[in-house]
């Protein structure tokens, strides 16, 4: 049975689908929340920071330096070649500074640890050549990366995917089914908790949110996780989704491998951002993602609405794969 025959019996109405509004939850584009909430007072430039389990102490102009970012743990990952730990100024900012060394991320953008080498460069390329867009026209760093990718050379990109797909991908999101939430603001494209701020009703969204809101905002540290809460029952309906397509799309492990971790060049969603998932199905859905895998997903989103989408990543987020994509560096 052939991948193009999988896709192709999917039983497709063009019916029911998303709206053609972004989820502003899933792209950290809520304009009330980024207006009315403040950023929290910034540390001072010139205070040494400090977090346990090193003795590295960096300022604060050190952690958001866009060429030269803290390092904090450097024995949980391999060297850094040049274009992940410095960038190339002052086109190039460096990789570790949004994705951290360890490759893990933070909900508004990427985790690209363990990623197969060629899907990581296709992706670069597609960032390059204007394939690779937001339908959210607001989520800045989509724009950022492409600048990047349009900047580096093949040789930088190879570097930086062979580097990332040597890491393999550990969990780090909690998944937590809720009626209601901590009230949040925005702080580029990352909900933040606010201080005393209450509760609010969760309703068809998922939010996610820094265990340690000063550790991950200020600090930047690259072992302080998520908690992504989501809809009460949202996990075990996206089970479903994704075992047996509900006759609305085709079961996700036919191509992202048994445990969804990834399979050859297919990259693993198992385990992380949920937010981000959302986004890249919406992004495919509405055709402003672009590129060889988006085609063959074409089928597979075509008929997702955004409940769909919120319950599958749901789901995808909670599973705890054993180990990364086997073959990451094909």
């Amino acid at each position: 049975m052939t991948v193009a025959w999988v896709f192709s019996s999917v039983f497709v109405s063009g019916a029911d689908r998303a709206s053609e509004t972004p989820p502003v939850w899933a792209y950290g584009t809520d304009p009330s929340a980024a207006a009315i909430h403040g950023k929290s007072e910034p540390a001072a430039k010139d205070r040494l920071l400090h977090l346990p389990g090193t003795d590295l102490a960096f300022t604060a102009a050190q952690i958001q330096d866009h060429f030269h970012p803290a390092d904090w743990y450097p024995g949980d990952h391999p060297t850094m070649p040049d274009i992940v730990a410095h960038g190339r100024p002052p086109q190039v900012w460096a990789c570790a500074l949004c994705h951290y060394p360890n490759g893990r991320g933070k909900p508004e953008n990427a985790a690209v640890a363990g990623l197969p080498v060629s899907y990581f460069v296709e992706q670069m390329h597609e960032f390059r050549d204007g394939q690779r867009k937001s339908a959210d026209a607001r989520k800045g760093n989509t724009a950022l990366m492409s600048a990047f990718a349009k900047a580096m050379t093949d040789g930088e990109i190879q570097e930086a995917a062979e580097y990332f797909a040597r890491i393999q991908w550990t969990p780090w999101i909690q998944v937590v089914e809720t009626e209601t939430v901590p009230k949040t603001r925005t702080s580029v494209g990352m909900y933040m908790p606010i201080p005393g701020g209450g509760t609010e009703p969760l309703g068809r969204r998922i939010i996610e949110v820094p265990v340690d809101p000063e550790g991950t905002e200020t600090w930047r540290n690259p072992r302080s996780g998520f908690i992504a809460y989501v809809p009460l029952g949202s996990i075990q309906k996206g089970r479903k989704l994704v075992a047996n397509g509900g006759s609305k799309t085709t079961p996700c492990a036919l191509c992202h491998g048994a445990d969804l971790a990834g399979l050859g060049p297919v990259a693993g969603i198992a385990g992380r951002s949920p937010s981000y998932l959302v986004r890249q199905l919406y992004d495919m859905q509405k055709g402003t993602r672009k590129g060889t895998w988006t085609e063959l997903m074409k089928p597979v989103v075509r008929n997702l609405t955004e409940d769909d989408m919120l319950n599958i990543a749901a789901y995808t987020s909670s599973l705890r794969p054993e180990s990364g994509n086997s073959s990451r560096r094909r």
